[in-house]
């Protein structure tokens, strides 16, 4: 599509702007893209001198048909759909991978910043992620902003459509890093209307679907939602965890001294951002990884000063039957522990608690915890749907923060042993920094054994 002659032939940009009811930004838009969308066409079409042919130049054959076939259920410009399974249909235009289908929880992320990081983290698997903030995928993607090496959430949802990126760290722009995972996105959504009703309604079952050829038969997917069992009673980490390694890298740029007295921690993988991995190696210590799997006999051969117990997707009950007997034998060698999210719902299972579904996930950069203790406040990162009961937890574990959005449990610690963990993300990527000193606590626990020679 010739888009600059086009709207040439359509008297200018402020002429073609008002042709369509749009304003100025979208003509921009166009420009960028090379392209107007179908549902401009027939306002277009009215313009002396414009022609069916002069829209569709650059479109398959395959596509042209899709754009003139009446029985095709897309609306004018929209080749995708957002299915959920209370019955709502949302449309928009798809970018990334083609599917037929990904089906998971659809849920949502208020961060302003860091999408690259967000659809990274493992601990979204088995969910589609709707951004809040409208402007996603304008700065691209490069090799050091991923958690890890492939995209672990099944889709992305956006508001306005990906433009091309305006950083110089960018190395490839975010549908075809998209495209590169094999995952889809979908612009043209109301995400505001999509958080109220999760926020409203709880956590959805959703499927998106971008196929190739065009064509989307909503009853089908509307099906293939409703049958999809939730992430109640599903182990994912199984799915995501990596196989064993040494990790060194430390924290980009950090001011820290490099420590000369390292610990030895393990780190057990449920499905471990990259950054934690970081923040450890910062803080002080010599990082091995074992997989989720790994058994208290694997964990404790190595002679781990120190074992940290991860984040991860899924249901923390499910996890835990392998999980749960591997940490009580950690902390019966009195070995000290620090979990982080999934790795927290772990630990309190070890220690006797239980864990549920939240009715509404925390999800973003923003969220505020309060120390019990202290009375400090720290703006967190966060990603989880289930939480740790307070009232399940035992006389000898007390509670150490929560959250001052729905007082929800963020953290605990035993009152026996050299074991404590928070349900946010202290490495952040996305998010802020403020709770980087857990990890050196977790060092000087360690620390303080090696000088009592324990």
């Amino acid at each position: 599509m010739d888009i600059d002659r086009i709207i040439e032939k359509a008297g200018g940009a402020d002429e073609i702007a008002a042709l369509a009811g749009v304003g100025l930004e979208a003509v921009r838009k166009w420009r960028q893209s090379r392209m107007v969308p179908t549902k401009h066409w027939p306002a277009l079409l009215r313009v002396p001198g414009i022609a069916l042919q002069d829209l569709t130049a650059d479109l398959t054959p395959q596509e042209q048909e899709r754009e003139t076939d009446v029985s095709n259920p897309c609306p004018p410009g929209a080749n995708a759909a957002l299915v959920l399974a209370d019955g709502t249909v949302l449309w928009g235009r798809g970018f990334g991978a083609h599917t037929e289908g990904a089906v998971g929880e659809l849920c949502f992320s208020t961060g302003m910043t860091g999408y690259q990081e967000t659809l990274t983290d493992p601990s979204f698997a088995g969910q589609i992620v709707t951004f809040t903030f409208p402007h996603i995928g304008n700065v691209g993607t490069n090799a050091d902003d991923n958690e890890a090496p492939k995209m672990a959430a099944l889709g992305a949802v956006v508001k306005e459509d990906i433009t091309a990126p305006a950083s110089w760290r960018s190395h490839e722009p975010f549908a075809a890093w998209l495209r590169d995972h094999g995952r889809a996105g979908i612009s043209g959504i109301d995400t505001r209307a999509i958080t109220r009703t999760l926020r409203d309604n709880g956590p959805q079952t959703a499927i998106l679907a971008f196929p190739e050829n065009g064509r989307i038969d909503t009853d089908s997917l509307l099906n293939r939602a409703r049958q999809w069992p939730g992430l109640e009673g599903m182990d994912l980490a199984k799915e995501v965890t990596r196989p064993k390694r040494v990790w060194t890298e430390g924290v980009w740029h950090s001011t820290k001294p490099v420590r000369e007295n390292r610990r030895r921690v393990v780190a057990m993988d449920y499905g471990a951002k990259d950054n934690i991995l970081r923040c450890l190696v910062t803080a002080g210590c010599d990082v091995t990884v074992l997989p989720a799997t790994a058994t208290a006999e694997e964990i404790l051969e190595l002679k781990p000063e120190g074992v940290f117990l991860s984040n991860g997707p899924g249901d923390p009950a499910a996890t835990g039957t392998y999980a749960v007997p591997a940490i009580r034998k950690v902390l019966d060698a009195n070995v000290p522990v620090f979990g982080i999210c999934l790795g927290h719902q772990l630990l309190a299972q070890a220690l006797g608690g239980k864990t549920y579904k939240l009715e509404r996930g925390h999800r973003g950069a923003n969220q505020p915890v309060k120390d019990v203790e202290t009375g400090r406040v720290e703006i967190t990162s966060q990603n989880h749907g289930f939480a740790v009961d307070e009232k399940s937890l035992p006389a000898d574990v007390k509670v150490t923060h929560v959250s001052l959005f729905d007082g929800s449990n963020e953290g605990i610690a035993s009152t026996t042993k050299d074991a404590f963990s928070v349900q946010y993300h202290p490495e952040a990527s996305p998010g802020p920094s403020d709770s980087f000193y857990l990890f050196e606590r977790f060092v000087a626990v360690m620390d303080r054994r090696a000088k009592a020679g324990a």
